[in-house]
């Protein structure tokens, strides 16, 4: 992929990979090697960090379908806003990351969200 890309079409190309659960690809294409992703379950480093952390939120979330409420960019940074139901009905209604994109690739993501139990 190119370097050129926005922020903006690096954002939308992670979120249809994340939506059809390719993560692979998404680490390949739009994530820097050395990203480093902070969030409230922990600090994780390097493409192996983003698979850990993508497997504890389908540990969260299993089957989870999620709908994304906001989607911004502006220069280098990305925003979203989003919430998601688990096939165990559990459920986040506060999910929020943030993105710093560079050369087209996430070089800094946070991630905020909190799990509901099925109700």
């Amino acid at each position: 992929m190119s370097a050129n890309r926005t922020a903006r079409e690096v954002l939308d190309d992670h979120l249809r990979l994340a939506d059809a659960w390719d993560f692979e690809t998404d680490l390949g294409r739009n994530f820097a090697a050395d990203i480093v992703l902070l969030t409230g379950y922990g600090l994780f480093r390097g493409l192996d960090g983003v698979r850990e952390k993508v497997r504890l939120l389908n540990e969260h979330l299993p089957g989870g379908c999620w709908t994304y409420r906001t989607i911004m960019a502006e220069g280098e940074m990305g925003f979203l806003e989003w919430s998601a139901v688990a096939e165990n009905g559990a459920r986040v209604e506060d999910g929020a990351d943030s993105y710093l994109i560079r050369g087209g690739r996430i070089h800094a993501m946070t991630i905020h969200y909190t799990v509901l139990p099925p109700s």
